[in-house]
């Protein structure tokens, strides 16, 4: 098979000239310096994006406090109609969104239309449905009545004003959509930044915002690097930073919240996720649930499995039936709907997983598959497995985001529980069994925001998501997040 064929729409876009969203409309931008949009499967610039100056992040803000007060005194359901219209734009503009998103991340043709439109819809959703259902309590206070007087309470829960959404470049689209859905269904506002390496979706997803009904101001979109999310977080305009992306990032934002002003932060981070097969898993299950945990989309997803644990007496014949596997794969063009494995997002990342495979190598692991980068311009890199000597090699204490699945034979389940909890990180974890009992009993003893059963890396809009330990902070999906995205104010009543 051959590449799809690209829509006139899609083309269309990339020859626009890429300023900034403010205020409902694309500005061209005033900042002196622009940045190349790359696509990852053939090195080719695919379009230049703004790289926003201070008077562009004024004006943003400025924007926001005003569709902050506009969108929070708009009636829930007509807050959740608007949103519901969104989820409906996006399926209707399924395939150009898509399109769009694979040229600038490298994703498989199916995985955008799936996973960065459809789910995203279906995100949306969900979250548009929370509008009308948020609620505070009523309280019977224990105050003594000194001369007859009575004592009422209760809670509101208020929107926390204006948020900044940084998003990362492995799923740009859904996870964005998942920041303004926070944000507008509580009665925030939202400026979104995208990263420089996948901003094209999120120009046009603002425009869909537009005409779904959503005021002026209640979204901007802003370009550019590093230094534009940071002049947001400690904007004096802004409330609040949901930022997603790398651990020692992640630090750095929630510092830099902190220290402008107290700003709150909702810090989805990375980790170093343990997937744990214990003895009774037949070979065949525990292959394919290595290529779900470790090497969907390159492995380039945040709660992707990074440590495999596997029993002793199982490890040689499972790594043997996985390299045969891996060797199977259809790699190439993530336009090629026959494609099965596509290329990592950037050169950038591209080259931190080849420095990875030289510490490997020099720290005496076996690499028993792949551990090499593809030829050409593309920044393609072999799916990986990697043997460990010891626990404390590189490759199982430090993050990859990549196609990469490093693995440690253990003896006992009191060992394999120490493996999977001797992490500074906490994200998300898998045990794969089928002693439902066993299972039951281990699940209470893994540190992990988030464990699977038999299953790895999905997700759904009603199970909140996030992790412990240096993995974040704070809680998306379910209704843990409006407790993040508004403040509790509390009212007491003598009569």
């Amino acid at each position: 098979m051959s590449d799809i064929t690209l829509l006139p729409a899609v083309t269309a876009f990339l020859a626009r000239e890429h300023g900034v969203f403010i205020h409902g409309q694309h500005l061209a931008s005033q900042s002196s310096s622009n940045i190349a949009v790359v696509n990852p499967a053939n090195g080719q610039t695919i379009a230049h994006i703004a790289d926003a100056n201070q008077a562009e992040v004024d004006h943003a803000v400025s924007s926001s406090r005003q569709g902050f007060t506009a969108w929070s005194h708009t009636s829930p359901a007509a807050r959740a109609a608007v949103l519901f219209k969104l989820a409906d734009l996006l399926e209707a503009n399924r395939e150009e969104l898509a399109q769009l998103e694979t040229l600038q991340s490298g994703k498989l043709i199916g995985i955008s239309r799936a996973f960065e439109v459809e789910q995203a819809a279906h995100f949306l959703r969900y979250y548009a449905g929370w509008a009308t259902k948020i609620t505070g309590q009523t309280i019977t206070p224990s105050l003594p009545s000194f001369a007859g007087e009575r004592y009422s309470a209760f809670t509101l829960r208020e929107p926390i004003g204006v948020v900044v959404g940084i998003v990362p470049w492995n799923f740009a689209t859904m996870i964005a959509i998942w920041k303004l859905a926070s944000a507008l269904t509580t009665g925030c506002s939202i400026i979104l930044k995208p990263s420089e390496f996948t901003p094209l979706t999120l120009l046009r997803i603002a425009e869909l915002a537009t005409e779904a009904g959503l005021p002026a101001g209640a979204l901007n979109v802003l370009t550019g690097g590093g230094l534009v999310g940071k002049a947001l977080i400690e904007h004096a305009g802004t409330d609040k930073v949901s930022f997603t992306g790398s651990v020692p990032t992640g630090i750095a934002v929630g510092q830099a919240a902190m220290g402008a002003k107290l700003t709150r932060a909702t810090l989805e981070l990375g980790g170093k996720n343990a997937v744990a097969f214990l003895p009774d898993v037949a070979t065949d299950k525990a292959v394919d649930g290595i290529i779900e945990a470790g090497f969907l989309h390159s492995g380039q997803i945040c709660a992707a499995g990074e440590r495999f644990y596997v029993h002793r007496s199982r490890i040689d014949p499972l790594l043997d039936a996985l390299s045969q596997r891996l060797g199977q794969l259809k790699i190439g063009s993530p336009l090629d709907e026959a494609t099965q494995f596509g290329p990592v997002a950037n050169k950038p990342h591209q080259q931190k997983l080849a420095e990875l495979f030289a510490i490997a190598r020099a720290e005496g692991s076996q690499i028993i598959h792949g551990g090499t980068l593809g030829d050409g311009p593309g920044c393609f890199v072999e799916p990986t497995v990697i043997l460990a000597r010891s626990a404390s090699d590189t490759l199982l204490t430090q993050e990859t985001f990549g196609p990469v699945a490093t693995f440690l034979p253990y003896d006992d389940e009191d060992e394999l529980l120490h493996l999977i909890n001797a992490s500074p990180y906490g994200l998300s974890a898998s045990l794969w069994t089928n002693d439902l009992g066993k299972a039951m009993r281990m699940i209470p003893q893994i540190q992990a925001g988030t464990l699977w059963v038999n299953m790895h890396t999905l997700l759904d809009p009603a199970v909140p998501f996030g992790g412990i330990k240096a993995s974040g902070i704070g809680r998306e999906f379910g209704s843990a997040f409006i407790d993040d995205f508004t403040e509790l104010k509390s009212v007491m009543i003598r009569y």
